[in-house]
């Protein structure tokens, strides 16, 4: 439609500072209730649901393919060679710590839950969004083609103690919101960041314990590590959790600053509990997202490893042991279609040459890495051990904004130009009718 065309060309013109510092926590949508103290107040209007243009613009800003990633260019460790850590070189619009590349984006609105995945698309150019309205198109296409809908029902998420910190009663999950769930798998980001450590020498110390983390003699007689050079498990496995978490932020706040440009409502914000929605109580009649736990008498909460089919961690059960889950890493490094395979495309004038002086991973240092692995599953029962398998930090939620709330108990300018005009520029209306909460 002509007024979709137009809201995307002046969405693309809209000013990076603007966005910045016009960025709010805009809580109040259309529908929703303020039951009682200084700012009550009671919506006119029905709850109204973001668009399949407004949700995809949303989505595409936290996991758009953008392009080639350029990799890691330089190592000392293989000085002739360029780097061999990245992971995956597909480059996307939140950073990710040495492409490894993990992160995902789960979503739910009225009509169901979802799940976007583009890890691992291969990007068609250098830059996907070169300024031409073809180019906004493919981006939402690529997006719209690795989303797929888990379930045709809104994530059931209680909105009582338990299950949400009571400040977000009123308006989390609510009737025409859409609620964004960055999630990243730190098992593989911890595999990706440990292989970096072990291919510099480091021997990696089960600090909590005070030994090595595993057999470490053979591998330091074949010259693989340097006894001098050692780092504690504890921080290695904080340093993937942490990373997780940040490239979840990144995806987060990416879409936090195109509600601005859009005009939408919404915040970032935590205080849910993320056990609920991955689906731990679903014993308990709360079924989340149905993902799968792990238990252990030592633990406090079950360990989140996976959604079976979508989104499964480089560990048991999704693999027998932490050796498979070592060698499935190992080929999508360096086996056919790999990160580093040559005939695969990548930011270089000349692909094959560079993915080519990448030597793969020996079967020694392979051993290594399985060595390691094992010992932490064996250690603590999981894998990382000391942390979360699956990064699940904080949410985002979109939705549209009752302006005449903040009309009512804001000074003007509680809202962006882009809020007062939002109807008109993307729906091609005046606004909604009332019609009560």
């Amino acid at each position: 439609m002509a007024h979709e065309a137009d809201s995307l060309a002046e969405l693309q013109r809209f000013p990076l500072m603007h966005a910045l510092f016009g960025r709010r926590a805009r809580r109040f949508g259309m529908g929703m209730e303020i039951p009682s103290g200084p700012l009550a107040y009671t919506s006119r209007y029905r709850p109204q649901p973001l668009s399949k243009l407004e949700q995809g613009v949303l989505v595409a800003a936290a996991t758009g393919v953008s392009g080639w990633n350029f990799g890691v260019p330089f190592g000392p460790g293989q000085s002739s060679e360029h780097a061999g850590f990245t992971l995956r070189f597909t480059g996307r619009t939140a950073p990710t710590a040495a492409g490894i590349g993990t992160p995902v984006l789960f979503y739910t609105d009225d009509d169901g839950i979802y799940l976007t995945n583009t890890r691992d698309v291969d990007p068609s150019r250098m830059q996907e969004l070169e300024g031409a309205d073809e180019d906004v198109e493919r981006i939402l296409a690529v997006c719209r083609e690795h989303t797929v809908r888990l379930r045709d029902v809104r994530l059931d998420l209680p909105a009582k103690p338990g299950h949400m910190m009571e400040p977000n009663f009123w308006m989390a999950n609510a009737e025409g919101s859409t609620l964004f769930m960055p999630a990243g798998d730190v098992s593989e980001q911890l595999l990706g960041i440990m292989a970096i450590f072990l291919a510099n020498g480091y021997v990696i110390t089960d600090d909590a314990n005070g030994r090595p983390a595993g057999d470490m003699a053979p591998f330091i007689q074949k010259g693989l590590l340097d006894e001098e050079k050692t780092f504690p498990l504890s921080v290695l496995e904080l340093g993937a959790y942490e990373a997780s978490c940040m490239e979840a932020a990144f995806m987060g706040h990416n879409i936090v600053l195109t509600q601005q440009a859009m005009g939408l409502g919404g915040l970032f914000f935590n205080g849910v509990n993320r056990w609920s929605v991955l689906g731990a109580f679903a014993d308990q009649g709360v079924a989340g997202l149905g993902f799968r736990f792990v238990t252990d008498e030592r633990w406090t909460v079950p360990n989140p490893v996976g959604l079976d089919g979508h989104f499964e961690g480089l560990c048991p059960p999704y693999h027998p042991d932490m050796r498979s889950a070592v060698e499935t890493f190992t080929k999508r490094k360096f086996g056919t279609g790999g990160a580093y395979d040559p005939e695969r495309l990548g930011a270089w004038k000349d692909p094959a040459k560079v993915k080519g002086s990448v030597t793969p991973y020996s079967d020694d240092f392979v051993d290594l890495m399985a060595e390691v692995a094992q010992y932490v599953l064996d250690t603590y029962g999981k894998f990382p051990g000391t942390q979360p398998t699956v990064a699940f930090p904080a949410y985002i939620q979109a939705h549209h904004i009752d302006t005449e709330f903040y009309d009512e108990h804001y000074r003007p300018g509680a809202y962006l130009e882009t809020h007062a005009r939002h109807w008109e520029r993307w729906h091609g209306s005046e606004g909604p009718g009332a019609g009560g909460g």
